[in-house]
Parts: C-alpha cells; sequence; structure tokens
C-alpha cells in the first residue's frame, strides 16, 4: 500500500519541514503540497534528516491534482463546529480501517495551519480521519498531527491483497464524473436536477467507493456511447 502525506494551503515553511521529518522518522517519502503560502518552503531547517523528502516533495496549484492517483482519500479534521456527511474514522482505528480496505494508494491531506480543510476539500474525501483531543483544546498543530498519523501508519502491516478486485484512483473517477455531468448537460432536466446537484450526487456516490475499477470502466464506456447518440 502506498501512502501520501498531502499539505494544503500550509503557511509555515517549518512545519511542512517538520511533516518531512516525521515523514522519513517512519519511513513514509511521499510529500505532496498544495499552494504553500511561503516559497521558500523547500528550505525549512525542521527536515533534519528528512532534506531529501523535502526535496522530492511534489508541488500542486490544486488538491484534485494531488489526488490524481488517489483511491482512498482521508480528510484530517478536528470537526470543531463542522458536520459532514463523510464516515468519521478516529485515528487509533485507522490501522484497522485501512486492512478491511482494498486500498492501494492512500492519501492523507492536512489543511492550513490557519483555517484547516474547507468544505470543498473535504467534498473530495471518502472519510474524515480525526484525532481524538480534549475538548477545551480540540486542535492540534499541523506538524503533531502528521507525527501522530505517520506514527499509526507505521503499525499497519504489509497485506498481500491479491485478486484482480482494484478500486479506481481518484483521477479515474474524476473522468467519469466529468463524462456523466456532460451527458447530464445534453439532456432535458428539471431545474431540482440542475449542475449543482448533479454534481454534489456524484461526489457522494464517489466517495462511497462501491465500484472497482471494471464497474467504472462499464459505466464510462456506456456513458460515452449514450454522449455520442445524443449527439448524432
Amino acid at each position: 500500500m502506498g501512502t501520501s502525506i498531502i499539505l494544503v494551503r500550509p503557511r509555515n515553511p517549518q512545519n511542512i519541514g517538520a511533516a518531512a521529518r516525521a515523514m522519513g522518522n517512519f519511513g513514509l517519502a511521499d510529500l505532496r503540497v498544495v499552494s504553500p503560502y511561503e516559497p521558500t518552503w523547500r528550505e525549512a531547517v525542521s527536515a533534519v534528516g528528512a532534506h531529501e523528502i523535502l526535496k522530492k516533495a511534489k508541488l500542486y496549484d490544486t488538491l484534485k491534482d494531488a489526488l490524481f492517483d488517489a483511491d482512498l482519500v482521508f480528510a484530517t479534521t478536528a470537526l470543531k463546529n463542522r458536520k459532514t456527511d463523510r464516515p468519521i474514522v478516529a485515528l487509533p482505528s485507522l490501522g484497522g480501517y485501512l486492512e478491511d480496505c482494498k486500498s492501494e494508494n492512500t492519501a492523507i491531506v492536512f489543511g492550513s495551519e490557519k483555517t484547516g480543510l474547507n468544505k470543498e476539500d473535504i467534498a473530495l474525501a471518502h472519510c474524515v480521519l480525526n484525532i481524538p483531543t480534549s475538548a477545551e483544546v480540540p486542535s492540534i498543530n499541523l506538524a503533531q498531527a502528521v507525527v501522530l498519523c505517520c506514527y499509526e501508519l507505521s503499525k499497519i502491516k504489509p497485506k498481500n491483497r491479491g485478486g484482480r478486485y482494484k478500486k479506481p484512483d481518484f483521477k479515474e473517477v474524476e473522468i467519469v464524473k466529468d463524462n456523466i455531468l456532460q451527458m447530464l448537460s445534453l439532456l432535458d432536466l428539471p431545474p431540482v436536477l440542475g449542475d449543482k446537484v448533479c454534481q454534489s450526487r456524484l461526489e457522494d456516490l464517489a466517495a462511497r467507493r462501491m465500484l472497482d475499477k471494471e464497474d467504472l470502466f462499464f459505466v464510462n464506456g456506456i456513458v460515452s456511447r449514450i454522449i455520442s447518440k445524443i449527439k448524432e
């Protein structure tokens, strides 16, 4: 199982360096950074012993771009004053959850130190990952959150999944979603099924991870054929 740590709009380069160090401590190497606030983040002195991870970190403009190959996405949040329709996984349960999943590429997404992840970011995730903390001080420092998650990930033993059943990655799902939305735009749908409603429903369906790759390709083939017929 491959695991990516994704930092979205981080403001402090030292937190990025500390996150890289935590990854190195526990055997992870795939760091992805989305729209960092500081242009000098690769020079963070806090990445002691993990400068190579920081050097090789991939930079993306959007979270969607950074998630291109992930087939299971966790959005980390303290959940304070925030509701979500995504399944909530407490950090101590992460290992058991992952062992039950058929994930090949997992992404754990962390938000900005100031604002965390917004609702649009969380909508792209399959699950919400919550670190249980005191109700008096529910939020946790970005670098510390990465340390805790990396530690939990290090306890998971590799599992030989075998078989042909594979979950589609984020980019594959996005392609099919776009094709379905294109097909719907060609139909005379009532206002109650507007673009935003359809987009939201498709995101909810994708988050449930019900289809494997073959199922998804089957659906995409039908949708593509319908689009061709409508345009004819």
